[in-house]
């Protein structure tokens, strides 16, 4: 049975009201279950408290310094584990020699969440930017691994027997001008899947202790100042749609040449 498309949804300012339907009947639920008692009293933050309860945030002083500390072990973190997960990706990928030396060790690391990791973390950067870094670099690198390794696995081999028919025949060149643009969408949907999986570990790792938004919001829970963890997520939320946003436009400009 084919799917009916409603006609709201053939526009842009359609699809853009339906979304603030579906955005204001969340919120109508959330006061409900608020007032309705749904949870222990206290515990489900009032919606429309949310912003008396930045701005007390931002008059406070709090706000900018704990965004600021949390982009720095971010971008960090994401570009470590970007690089790494992408180089190790390709040379499993590319090698079958180096393929089967780390299969072995990507099968016992990989199962072991970030978050394991925290006590190193700890033990060996204490509680700091490169700690949270490091524990970032972790989730990311094994999303950019196998998003990579699947990527470059799965560029047709005819590409390489045409290069090879133009005298297109070193490992460099090759890589460089069938692998890397075969593999480019994959590789792209990696990177952009890390930008979300480092926002994930990044405030879990400052939850113990580190720096950042996700100390603010486990201080603000320690009060029972909800509203406050709520201004964080959804600061969050927006700094993550504005990053993903801009690697969007860089992705469509990099791959110019895939089919829209």
């Amino acid at each position: 049975m084919a799917l009916q498309a409603h006609p709201l949804t053939r526009s842009r300012w359609g699809r853009a009201l339906l979304g603030l339907i579906g955005v204001a009947a969340f919120v109508l639920l959330w006061k409900y279950a608020q007032t309705a008692g749904w949870a222990a009293a206290g515990t489900i933050p009032d919606p429309f408290g949310l912003p008396q309860a930045l701005a007390d945030e931002w008059a406070s002083g709090r706000l900018m310094p704990a965004l600021s500390s949390s982009l720095i072990h971010y971008v960090w973190g994401l570009a470590i584990g970007t690089f790494l997960g992408f180089l190790v990706g390709t040379l499993a990928a590319s090698s079958s020699l180096f393929d089967a030396l780390q299969a072995w060790l990507a099968r016992i690391l990989r199962p072991i969440p970030p978050l394991a990791w925290v006590v190193f973390a700890i033990a060996w950067f204490k509680v700091s930017h490169a700690g949270a870094a490091f524990v970032i670099a972790i989730g990311v690198f094994w999303v950019n691994y196998f998003a990579t390794y699947s990527a470059v696995r799965n560029v047709d081999s005819r590409f390489y027997e045409l290069a090879r028919a133009f005298g297109q025949n070193g490992h460099i060149r090759q890589a460089l001008q069938v692998t890397l643009p075969g593999a480019a969408t994959g590789i792209f949907s990696g990177i952009r899947t890390g930008i979300g999986q480092a926002w994930m570990t990044l405030i879990a790792a400052e939850l113990l202790g580190v720096p950042g938004m996700g100390q603010e919001m486990n201080s603000a829970a320690g009060v029972g100042a909800y509203e406050v963890v709520v201004v964080y997520m959804l600061i969050i939320s927006l700094v993550y749609t504005l990053s993903d946003t801009l690697f969007g436009l860089i992705e469509k400009r990099v791959l110019t040449w895939r089919p829209s």
